[in-house]
């Protein structure tokens, strides 16, 4: 018995059929039209496309016994944050919540950072920037600035895994192209469709995923980019004077994703590559690391936590190039009828001035 194919409209999915009359297939749903062989190529290039093949080399050296001894480990009793600092250090309040928190005895059982970006911009800049972030907000209350702990502002380190590789990339896109003409009373539009395909290799370094789950990703990844060329070595003398949160996301549980933000980094440089084209929208995709490592690294974040009426609101700054992000900003619902009403009174004068100059024309 002879197999039935099924093909796909790339267009809208509905399955399409040879059309005789233009010797093409032809989609019933949505008119679309293609020739047999580009059609047959592309319904077997997504057949043949493999799952993604991403493996990654975990990192695997752990503190050792006169490093340990050097450092304390301190959990905060309110929030389950737990903090790193080093042995020199007697008391410290939580960064995230500013509760004060307990010494529980050295490390155990986790894993060494290889690298640390240094702190370069001190408290002082920080307390600059968070005033700069309030400049200009004209409906931000007052009080709220002033209520502001400032002294409370702490350097820490954040915890991040690095992954690196080569992505071999193998992409298929659905590529339009788009034009249109009048017929009569009619503008007709034609939209022809192309199997595009890219592939190649992509270097990745050092893409970064947050191992604190008591910090928001969103806000970690906004803080980029680190510059790693000023990465060093990890030693534990750059940890006197800050704290550095412990992770709790494991480098495993970081891979999912690590390799979400390398594949769509790879997914959009190639979807660049894809040009003169209307449209060009990926319909599979496989990504394959090869030589894919991980590493484990502190980076510099100044953070800090201010309630106002009762809700808490959470800033930080890159530690390193004074990249500065919030969360949004309360509004003084005064203020902002204030400003509405003037707003308005500023239209209706307007209006009338209007209406009065024509009245002497």
């Amino acid at each position: 018995m002879a197999a039935l194919l099924d093909y796909k409209c790339p267009n809208c999915g509905a399955r399409v059929e040879f059309d005789s009359a233009s010797q093409r297939m032809k989609c019933p749903y949505c008119d679309s039209e293609f020739d047999v062989e580009a059609l047959s190529a592309h319904d077997e290039a997504l057949n043949n496309t493999e799952p993604d093949d991403i493996n990654w080399q975990l990192p695997e050296e752990e503190w050792t016994q006169n490093e340990m001894e050097g450092m304390r480990l301190y959990r905060c009793n309110s929030c389950g944050g737990e903090i790193v600092v080093d042995a020199t250090t007697a008391a410290t309040v939580c960064p995230y919540c500013d509760n004060p928190v307990v010494m529980v005895g050295n490390l155990a059982q986790d894993l060494k950072p290889d690298y640390i970006v240094p702190f370069k911009l001190d408290k002082e800049a920080a307390k600059s920037a968070l005033r700069n972030h309030f400049k200009g907000k004209k409906l931000l209350p007052k009080v709220f600035a002033s209520e502001n702990h400032l002294d409370e502002i702490k350097g820490l380190y954040v915890p991040f895994w690095l992954f690196g590789g080569e992505a071999e990339a193998d992409l298929n896109f659905d590529a339009t192209q788009v034009r249109s003409w009048r017929q009569g009373q009619y503008m007709v539009t034609e939209t022809s469709h192309f199997a595009v395909e890219r592939g190649g290799t992509m270097e990745f370094e050092h893409v970064p995923v947050d191992g604190a789950s008591k910090l928001p990703d969103d806000m970690m990844e906004s803080l980029e980019p680190y510059d790693f060329s000023q990465a060093v070595p990890f030693m534990t003398g750059y940890l006197s004077g800050y704290m550095a949160d412990r992770y709790d996301v494991s480098a495993e549980e970081s891979v999912a994703r690590a390799n979400e933000r390398i594949k769509t980094s790879t997914v959009q440089a190639f979807s660049e590559t894809v040009m003169n084209y209307a449209t060009a929208n990926p319909v599979s995709q496989r990504v394959q690391i090869k030589n894919g490592k991980t590493s484990y690294a502190l980076y510099p974040v100044w953070l800090l936590n201010t309630t106002w009426r009762g809700k808490k609101y959470v800033f930080a700054m890159n530690g390193q190039t004074g990249k500065f992000v919030g969360d949004e900003l309360p509004t003084d619902n005064g203020l902002y009828w204030k400003y509405r009403l003037l707003y308005g009174l500023g239209i209706g004068a307007a209006l009338y001035g209007i209406l009065w100059l024509t009245t002497l024309m």
